[in-house]
């Protein structure tokens, strides 16, 4: 007897009220922070109420598993075209010999976004069924092209908001990475309360089918 774990290869929109997402998006993050040079004068930049839309359009690309009696592991290659994000913004200290200090609006676009999830999950039995319990969750992902920038920097400083875009634009990937360690944190603490959530109101047999 074979056994395949069964998967939808793009997310829903309208959200899944049976689990408590009345709508899947924006997915929001409270905040990120970066830092670029050191000493009293580098720059640093925190970004709040960040909301990213286009996750729905997810798709599974690859799917492998590996399944025991007393352990499930799951690897998911996964693929969004397109992200769009935007956040509130503070930042201070010095860039390309601009003195950066201010607020305002970040926005960003993120195409060709690819991931990699792992998720380790053990079946417990309730009342007879079976049910998965997350116990790890790790991720990865890369990002193809990148545009971002602000607006509606505070006290209409247009030399800043023009040096800030000047440089996100040129080092764009090179912030990504300075972001990456924060944001993948963020995410897959959103992801790990997701997946326990299907994990604890969907069997385990429906995931597998023989």
């Amino acid at each position: 007897m074979q056994s395949r774990v069964v998967a939808r290869e793009k997310g829903d929109a309208r959200g899944l009220p049976q689990l408590g997402y009345t709508e899947v998006e924006p997915i929001v993050l409270d905040e990120l922070h970066i830092a670029l040079g050191g000493g009293p004068n580098g720059y640093k930049a925190q970004f709040k109420d960040i909301a990213a839309r286009g996750v729905s359009s997810v798709r599974i690309t690859g799917l492998r598993a590996r399944l025991s009696d007393d352990e499930v592991q799951l690897q998911l290659a996964l693929s969004i075209p397109k992200i769009q994000a935007d956040a509130k913004y503070r930042s201070s200290g010095t860039l390309i010999l601009v003195q950066a200090s201010g607020a305002g609006d970040y926005w960003g676009e993120y195409e060709g976004v690819k991931a990699k999830v792992f998720i380790r999950a053990k079946p417990y039995a309730v009342q007879g069924q079976q049910f998965l319990r997350l116990q790890q969750l790790k991720m990865d992902f890369t990002v193809r092209d990148i545009k971002m920038g602000v607006d509606n920097v505070h006290d209409g400083n247009t030399i800043l908001q023009a040096a800030l875009n000047l440089f996100i634009n040129s080092n764009s990937q090179e912030l990504l990475k300075e972001m990456k360690p924060d944001l993948r944190r963020k995410l897959v603490q959103v992801m790990s309360t997701f997946v326990e959530k299907i994990f604890a109101q969907v069997p385990y047999d429906a995931f597998v089918t023989d």
